[in-house]
């Protein structure tokens, strides 16, 4: 857990050693990766997942902890669905400790079906043979509620931090992609998304590494000539 000030990444080469670092150590190990909504988090873990292997690396997201729409109506919730009190932090917590125990087998995970908008109960099998488990997610450093405790599951936590007009592109472009109007896509980064990125901005300075925009479109670049 850092202490002071994140290291900040020379490239995409130097994450890839750092992670195969951690799948060294003795006890499996687990790395967050975190940064506001569009910032990259999923490109930047797949592309490790790549370069890695998936026989020695797990990959285990946190919105598959998403309440579903019907728990969301039902606080009162589903307009601002995306903010941290409408994920289950203390399912998540629990399948980051099973992930650290070495008694646990397989362990099973939820995934986020973006075409449903929903989570999927046990839709990722972490196997016994995953030395390296990383997973990715907005609050992963926040400072109140259960975040907390989640921190202290997680050897390292990387920040993805690119420009903040192109993870805003990115976000309009990816709710388009999964059926909001372009109109209404915007709306709903101006009135939620950009809330939500302001809070996880603000705990940058509390991770171990900061990933700028240079190497996140490294990692981009390696996905997309794989």
């Amino acid at each position: 857990m850092g202490t002071g000030a994140p290291v900040l990444a020379g490239s995409f080469a130097e994450l890839v050693e750092r992670a195969a670092a951690l799948a060294r150590r003795p006890a499996r190990t687990v790395l967050g990766i975190t940064g506001s909504p569009g910032a990259g988090k999923s490109t930047l873990a797949a592309a490790l997942l790549d370069a890695l292997g998936p026989e020695a690396v797990g990959h285990v997201p946190m919105d598959g902890f998403h309440l579903a729409d019907v728990a969301l109506r039902r606080l009162g919730r589903l307009a601002a669905k995306g903010a941290p009190d409408t994920f289950d932090a203390g399912g998540y917590l629990a399948l980051l400790r099973r992930l650290r125990d070495p008694a646990e087998g397989v362990v099973y995970a939820p995934a986020f079906e973006r075409d449903l908008e929903q989570p999927l109960a046990g839709a990722i099998a972490v196997a016994p043979t995953a030395r390296l488990v990383l997973t990715e997610g907005n609050y992963l450093l926040l400072p109140d509620g259960l975040w907390p405790r989640v921190r202290a599951e997680l050897d390292e936590v990387w920040f993805c931090a690119p420009d903040p007009d192109v993870r805003t592109s990115r976000l309009v472009a990816r709710h388009v992609e999964f059926g909001k109007a372009p109109e209404a896509a915007a709306a709903w980064v101006r009135a939620v998304d950009v809330p939500n990125a302001d809070a996880v901005e603000r705990t940058r300075d509390r991770a171990d590494v900061l990933v700028p925009g240079p190497v996140l479109d490294a990692a981009q670049d390696r996905l997309a000539s794989a």
